[in-house]
């Protein structure tokens, strides 16, 4: 097959570039000093449009059509026909974006985080408005690139998701919202959970250890991979033996970086199990906005804020921190972390609540696409929503429209759907995993992780990006998306924390 042995090399080249691409950009989040921004955008931007055009040069193509020849006669799930399948998928979409766009839209989202990484804690949205302007200008140029779209918002979702579009993700989360918020309301016409024993001074150095020992347990891999601090949490990837983790600690919280740390880790472990001969190849990534957060979600919240958990690692937490919760029964401690509350923070949001969030940023970006909101009124309209939504005013932008980093560090458009759908499959496979493995619950309680994380392997991460997300659901599950299994997982949980009655199951219509 020495059509697809060129196209392999090819491919390997253009993931170097990227992958080095990949190197600056976790440098300027974690080490660069601020001096070196406005390089840094221009040699992203260089990088990028060298990978660009290497990928969806003439020769690329060619290659393609010769390697689909030499595999046409491969079963649908080899690697081999999967490798040229998921490469067609990506250049078709890749050839009709212009290199010069891609380098223009690297250089400002550089030059737009930097910025981003002063404007928040100085709660100053005013500087960064002219550049969200520009990035909603070119989020709408890159959408533009593919004509034919029954809403604008539909390429740059389906980037991130493929085959999700602006009006599919719309009905999914109408659907939710109606099951979710009569839970949200019987929840919070309860007194929330006492967090006081989580409110106080907890030293850096020793959350990061606990945090670092926990996802050793849990399978994250040492050897390729490494955690450093940043302002916005991230996972990337160098290369299927280099996956890093990144986390911020707050010394007023006990538990911020530990959870940070978790949810990192989850979208780690599933880089880490992919098939390492996919490395250098477009199979060599997950599959999904949506599936990658389902690892980070259920690494963080199924397993990391379920009681058999803490049943084996509260001690060793109070062994870390024996003035702060020393005397603080697990009882109380496991209520604290379970605490569900109309909140404003996204990052901070309890899994009851959290998908309000989502689904507010989902719908202003849409409207900014379409122009119905101007970058001008978005703070403004921030706050409105919020307060109708979640009952809370927001008292600065720092907690409101500077909160989150997506839209200064990429396009406008794609960026939230992820995390909605990602709880939705972490619930599903999680079910099915248990399903297959009845024992995990109680291997869980005992600090063991290893057959959860073996079945998730064999299941999910060594396909890597093998197969499209709805595929690899009905795979891994026997049937497509669907939300049941979430809204299970949540009213087992939460119903015996507050006490919740019978007519209120049936309000948020679980089964």
């Amino acid at each position: 097959m020495k059509a697809l042995d060129a196209l392999k090399t090819r491919l390997l080249e253009v993931d170097d570039l990227n992958r080095a691409s990949a190197v600056l950009q976790w440098d300027q989040a974690t080490y660069m000093p601020p001096g070196g921004a406005a390089a840094r955008g221009r040699q992203v931007a260089t990088l990028s449009k060298l990978a660009h055009e290497a990928f969806t040069a003439a020769e690329t193509g060619r290659l393609l059509d010769a390697a689909a020849k030499e595999t046409e006669s491969l079963p649908f799930d080899s690697d081999d026909a999967s490798v040229v399948r998921v490469t067609r998928r990506s250049w078709d979409l890749a050839v009709r974006r212009p290199s010069s766009l891609v380098s223009e839209f690297q250089e400002h989202i550089s030059k737009s985080y930097q910025a981003w990484t002063v404007a928040r804690p100085a709660n100053d949205f005013a500087s960064v408005r002219p550049l969200l302007e520009k990035t909603l200008e070119l989020s709408r140029r890159t959408a533009d690139c593919y004509p034919g779209y029954d809403h604008i918002g539909d390429p740059l979702i389906d980037f991130s998701d493929y085959g999700m579009k602006a009006a599919s993700v719309r009905k999914l989360f109408s659907e939710l919202r109606v099951r979710l918020v009569p839970l949200v309301q019987a929840i919070t016409s309860r007194p929330a959970a006492d967090n006081s024993c989580l409110r106080q001074h907890a030293p850096a150095e020793t959350q990061l250890a606990f945090g670092l020992a926990v996802i050793r347990r849990f399978g994250y891999d040492f050897e390729r991979g490494r955690q450093d601090l940043t302002h916005h949490p991230f996972m990337t990837t160098f290369s299927l033996g280099d996956i890093r983790i990144t986390t911020r600690v707050r010394e007023d919280d006990l538990t911020d970086a530990l959870f940070s740390t978790l949810h990192e880790s989850g979208h780690a472990l599933y880089e880490q199990g992919i098939d390492q001969s996919y490395d250098g190849t477009t199979l060599g990534h997950g599959t999904s906005a949506g599936v990658h957060e389902s690892q980070s979600r259920l690494w963080e919240n199924i397993v990391g804020r379920s009681r058999g958990f803490w049943e084996h690692f509260y001690p060793k937490l109070q062994d870390s921190f024996p003035a702060q919760l020393g005397t603080v029964a697990l009882d109380t401690f496991y209520r604290a972390v379970n605490r569900v509350e109309r909140s404003l923070v996204r990052v901070d949001a309890d899994e009851v609540t959290y998908n309000l969030h989502v689904m507010l940023r989902f719908e202003l970006e849409l409207e900014l696409l379409e122009g119905k909101l101007a970058v001008k009124d978005l703070a403004r309209v921030w706050r409105e929503r919020v307060e109708a939504d979640l009952g809370r005013p927001v008292p600065d932008d720092r907690t409101g429209v500077l909160q989150d980093v997506h839209w200064y560090s990429g396009p406008i458009g794609g960026a939230f759907q992820g995390y909605t759908l990602g709880n939705i499959l972490s619930a599903q496979f999680y079910a099915t995993a248990v399903k297959a493995l009845p024992g995990i619950p109680q291997e869980i309680a005992k600090g063991e992780f290893a057959p959860l994380h073996s079945w998730l392997k064999e299941n999910i991460y060594r396909h890597g990006a093998k197969f499209t997300a709805p595929e690899l659901v009905n795979r891994v599950t026997g049937g497509d998306l669907t939300i049941e299994p979430y809204l299970d997982y949540l009213w087992r949980k939460y119903q015996p924390l507050y006490g919740l009655r019978e007519e209120e199951r049936q309000g948020a219509g679980v089964a």
